[in-house]
């Protein structure tokens, strides 16, 4: 498999199969002080890649340069080095800029606005017709959970946390965007509100839109991404999908009660027998197979579940190893 770099010099790879967001050793570097004579590295050397319809996750610690990188991606700072595509065309495109959503961690909304007059100034920014607007403004507000009522005649600055991040959302899908940037979008939100958000990310998922967001939910994360990265310290240090990063989820947990010791043994060489007559242990063979001898002996399943890393584990690991190294 070629390296985004490859990828980048490559016109025929780009043409075949081309990518929605390519970086290729982006490098931004700061100038701070007095006489501007302090540099800070704030990404070092970034590359990935993410494909048309992926749900992409890009994870890290703050500081790690998340939100200088997705800048980078928005065209609203310049690379120190390195290159970068998106939706095929060169950072900063105009044309690009057109095709892509953005909701900010921290949005600024016009307070004395409605949610409703706030869609159509940012329709306008668009050029979007005002008949296209009398059907897209309703039908976004539908689908991110607001009324039409409250959109009309609520001013902003009545709204509550998650009302903010709805209309938000709404904005950021005004111009049917076919890449949609999210900065935190469960930032501040209450368990509905999360889950709310989840499924509007979902429906636009099913929707064939190729969706980029950071968040430090990471529960979240593992249940909307495909694939997701690591950024620590200006650095990538893992990307791939979850299957590939947190393993197959062949190996269970398996709690029961019932059956022949010794053959559970066979199937279960970890088995640990509790004092209340039920087992437990990990078991590692083809689960239907297991089932079926089971109820041979006449012994029965309590509960079993995938054994592997959660997303959560799995990024604090990540995060240790890459300190340990450097």
């Amino acid at each position: 498999m070629k390296s985004g770099a490859d990828t980048l010099n490559s016109p025929l790879n780009i043409t075949e199969n081309p990518p929605v967001v390519l970086t290729a050793d982006l490098r931004k570097v700061y100038r701070t002080g007095f006489w501007l004579n302090q540099k800070i590295v704030s990404l070092k050397g970034c590359s990935l890649t993410v494909h048309q319809g992926e749900t992409f996750g890009l994870l890290g610690p703050n500081g790690a340069g998340k939100t200088t990188l997705l800048k980078l991606l928005l065209g609203i700072i310049r690379p120190t080095s390195g290159k970068g595509l998106l939706l095929g065309q060169p950072l900063g495109d105009r044309h690009a800029k057109q095709r892509i959503g953005y909701l900010p961690e921290n949005p600024y909304l016009y307070d004395y606005l409605t949610g409703w007059e706030f869609l159509q100034l940012a329709a306008g920014l668009f050029q979007i017709p005002q008949s296209v607007q009398r059907q897209r403004i309703p039908q976004l507000l539908e689908l991110v959970g607001l009324s039409v009522a409250d959109a009309r005649k609520k001013q902003m600055r009545r709204y509550s946390k998650g009302m903010l991040q709805r209309v938000g959302m709404a904005q950021a899908l005004i111009n049917d965007p076919d890449l949609i940037f999210l900065d935190e979008p469960m930032s501040g939100l209450d368990p509905v509100g999360r889950y709310q958000m989840r499924e509007i990310i979902l429906s636009l998922k099913a929707a064939g839109k190729t969706i980029f967001f950071n968040s430090h939910v990471l529960s979240e994360v593992e249940q909307i991404c495909d694939r997701i990265a690591i950024l620590s310290q200006g650095k990538i240090i893992c990307s791939g999908s979850l299957y590939e990063l947190l393993g197959t989820g062949n190996t269970y947990y398996v709690k029961g009660q019932g059956g022949d010791g010794e053959i559970l043994k066979k199937w279960i060489p970890s088995l640990v027998f509790n004092h209340d007559g039920s087992w437990q242990g990990t078991l590692q063979e083809d689960y239907y197979d297991f089932l079926a001898s089971l109820r041979l002996m006449g012994g029965q399943i309590i509960s079993m579940n995938l054994s592997r890393h959660s997303l959560e584990d799995f990024f604090i690991q990540q995060l240790q190893k890459s300190k340990s190294v450097n």
